[in-house]
């Protein structure tokens, strides 16, 4: 008998700007897409695939798994019985917090690597889940903290420094950027959006894969699924939050959501509607 698939995606109240998502997955397979803050990720057993702009890369149990901000990556199973883990997805300025209070810069720091072999901080990750399930806001923020720096310390590096003059192309897909935000139920086409900003259709299509490392409508979908989860964390239904971003209706929303944040909309929904649940099942 096929294991079941079970995710719990979730936020403690007191553990601001952190998502939480421990999971198992088998056949579930998160499709191309960014987050606007970190992936911290601890596998507890089997492989998780990840693939990632430079190729595809495996973690298996003990390892841990870093995603910078804004980098396009996708997961899978790395093995026929699948894979689980403990996830964080610490916002930018959390993580950038810490950065901040060990060497005194600004800015937002990077991981220099991907996939590591480091059972110390894998533990460390999934001692910070336990924390917060058990309702420890103190521990779980300490470890947090702990494991952040340790992580900086061994992978991260310093803040880029800024002032580098931006290339046309990069400006172009800069403005199309916000510009499919600003419409994002009704978007322009590719030609209307190379139009109203001057180019041509190629080379914005071009400019913007380079900037953020998926053409437009893909990113547009992620970006989508963004903005109903903010919907949905003020309470708002599924599927009036779905026809507000564009989506033609929720099952249009579900599929898409649940490929890129590993649970349905209304789970989603249901967990951030309470401080204390053991377990969500997956569901297609």
């Amino acid at each position: 008998m096929e294991p079941r698939e079970q995710a719990r995606h979730w936020q403690h109240p007191q553990l601001p700007g952190v998502d939480l998502l421990r999971a198992r997955y088998v056949r579930h397979t998160f499709s191309r897409h960014s987050h606007d803050g970190y992936v911290i990720a601890a596998v507890t057993g089997g492989i998780e695939g990840i693939g990632m702009p430079g190729g595809d890369m495996r973690a298996g149990a003990g390892g841990v798994v870093l995603i910078n901000p804004e980098t396009p990556h996708s997961a899978y199973a790395g093995t026929a019985a699948g894979w689980t883990y403990s996830v964080l997805y610490p916002a930018i300025d959390v993580v950038a917090a810490v950065a901040a209070e060990m060497s005194r810069s600004h800015g937002t720091p990077t991981f220099t690597d991907t996939v590591l072999d480091d059972p110390d901080c894998a533990r460390l990750i999934a001692d910070i889940h336990g924390a917060a399930e058990r309702d420890n806001a103190l521990a779980a923020d300490t470890l947090l903290r702990i494991a952040v720096a340790r992580l900086l310390r061994r992978y991260g590096a310093a803040p880029a420094a800024s002032g580098t003059a931006l290339s046309a192309g990069s400006l172009a897909a800069g403005r199309a950027r916000e510009l499919l935000v600003e419409r994002i139920a009704r978007p322009p086409t590719l030609e209307q959006l190379a139009a109203e900003l001057g180019t041509k259709p190629f080379a914005l299509l071009r400019a913007f894969k380079s900037a953020y490392g998926l053409p437009p409508h893909a990113w547009l979908t992620g970006e989508r699924v963004r903005a109903a989860r903010r919907m949905l964390d003020t309470g708002t239904p599924p599927a009036e939050a779905a026809l507000a971003v564009g989506f033609t209706d929720q099952p249009h929303l579900n599929r898409h959501f649940t490929r890129i944040v590993g649970v349905p909309p209304g789970a989603y929904r249901r967990e951030r509607a309470r401080t204390y649940k053991t377990g969500t099942e997956l569901v297609p």
